[in-house]
């Protein structure tokens, strides 16, 4: 039967949740595989798994009871072997590895970052900030609003602005938060969002890196942040075994 893979700690772990429930319905019993000094936590995996919101808590429950006691890989939802045995000769075969990320990871969360413009708060800038823009607004309104041309003309402008706004604030976002955090990852582009940024940041760090996106947010009001976390640190996790759900 296909393996579903929560996380991976050391063997060691004083509290990994066997005998836990996770995901399914009913619910799958959650077990420990054991290699050497790693442990892999698992369970059965549904023939019908999707992203459901109950089974996305399952997995994020399991990852917290695990996490509240010490260091654990976390793996993504949806992540599978094709059985046990894959599980336990991957743990073997990557163990160096693993233990590296198991000691790296140890208390630190995930914080992720997405950025997007407040459409009116960055169009006021881009236009405070550019003469020749503020120029073709004022040409068109003493026209009674201009010509189809003109119009056009100030859109093409106005658009190409905006853009080259958005280049530069993801960089801001970045260079802003970068110094409150261990480690970064960009996430995949998306729309609707000018940066989606994941950060690594100590437990004991957190409260400076939460200040620092009120920092943020106080001085570039233009741009609306919304942040996840924390997190269990999935962005800085090689995941292994496990190949992601279709």
């Amino acid at each position: 039967m296909t393996t579903y893979v929560y996380g991976i700690a050391a063997a060691s772990h004083p509290g990994l949740p066997d005998g836990m429930e996770g995901i399914g319905k009913p619910a799958c019993p959650v077990r420990i595989l054991k290699q050497g000094d790693l442990a892999a936590i698992v369970s059965d995996a549904p023939e019908d798994l999707k992203p459901k919101r109950r089974d996305l808590l399952a997995h994020q429950n399991v990852l917290s009871e695990a996490g509240a006691a010490g260091s654990v890989l976390p793996m993504r939802f949806g992540s599978l072997a094709p059985d046990d045995e894959t599980v336990i000769s991957v743990l073997g075969e990557r163990a160096d590895h693993y233990a590296e990320r198991l000691r790296t990871l140890d208390g630190r969360v995930e914080y992720n970052v997405k950025a997007s413009h407040n459409e009116q708060a960055v169009l006021h800038q881009v236009l405070a900030e550019n003469p020749e823009l503020r120029a073709m607004v004022e040409a068109n309104r003493r026209e009674g609003g201009g010509s189809h041309e003109q119009k056009l003309k100030l859109g093409e402008a106005v658009t190409s602005a905006v853009r080259a706004r958005e280049a530069s604030d993801s960089v801001e976002v970045r260079r802003a938060l970068e110094p409150a955090a261990e480690a970064v990852a960009e996430g995949p582009e998306g729309t609707g969002w000018l940066a989606n940024v994941s950060f690594l940041v100590s437990r004991k760090a957190a409260d400076g890196f939460v200040a620092a996106v009120e920092e943020l947010k106080s001085t570039q009001p233009h741009l609306d942040l919304k942040v996840h976390g924390p997190l269990p640190p999935y962005s800085f996790v090689d995941p292994g075994p496990a190949e992601p759900a279709e």
